[in-house]
């Protein structure tokens, strides 16, 4: 499956693996009804632009931020058993499609897009649904995320980060809102991408893409 937008070079492909035909009716049986919608359309929002001040600005003595983003490197998510390896991934230079890993056990972080540590827009993770070959993959059970859901994704500082889920969006692959999902702007959060709906047999390729959107955990919550 592959989907492509304006905003971004990149056209995602995840879960695009053939699947055995019994495995077929288990994704694509029985979906998950949408939850959150409106909490991520409001943090996609962009910030209303802030009013001009004559007031000398004050460095706040905090070290330089390092030249590269924080890169996520490992992700665990015990409400639907997952503990995968993220590993950095850009754009098929053959096909212009966001390059997922093929081992279905590893997801992708969109590495042209905001790392862990940005304070704005969406860290995009993408991971198959399964494969004829592999069996399920690390995101087969993506769809039954629920909002209040705990993600916990690594850094490649060492650092554990939580996110908490807020929404979970299922759309046709031709009417996905990429603008929202790989935006640079709003709230900082995490987006999960993988295949979902019926499988076409015909195209070999999932009709649908289903998107979880988390945001980060407050401290102590």
């Amino acid at each position: 499956m592959t989907y492509r937008s304006r905003w971004a070079p990149a056209a995602m492909a995840a879960g695009a693996a053939l699947l055995v035909a019994t495995a077929v009716i288990a994704c694509g049986a029985q979906p998950e009804p949408d939850e959150g919608a409106d909490t991520v359309r409001s943090l996609s929002a962009t910030p209303s632009a802030a009013r001009p001040t004559t007031e000398v600005p004050v460095n706040d003595g905090a070290l330089p931020r390092r030249d590269s983003p924080i890169a996520p490197v490992k992700m665990t998510i015990e409400a639907i058993g997952v503990t995968a390896t993220v590993v950095p991934t850009g754009v098929d230079p053959r096909t212009g499609d966001f390059d997922v890993p093929p081992s279905v056990d590893r997801v992708g972080w969109y590495r042209f897009g905001p790392g862990l540590d940005a304070s704005a827009g969406s860290t995009v993770i993408a991971g198959h649904v399964d494969s004829a070959s592999q069996g399920r993959g690390a995101f087969f059970r993506l769809r039954q995320l629920s909002d209040g859901d705990l993600i916990t994704v690594t850094g490649d500082d060492g650092k554990h980060r939580r996110y908490t889920v807020v929404g979970r969006e299922e759309y046709r692959k031709s009417r996905i809102p990429l603008d929202r999902y790989f935006a640079r702007d709003g709230k900082p959060r995490l987006s999960l991408i993988t295949c979902g709906g019926p499988f076409d047999q015909a195209t070999r390729h999932y009709r649908d893409n289903i998107v979880v959107t988390a945001v980060p955990t407050l401290s102590g919550a």
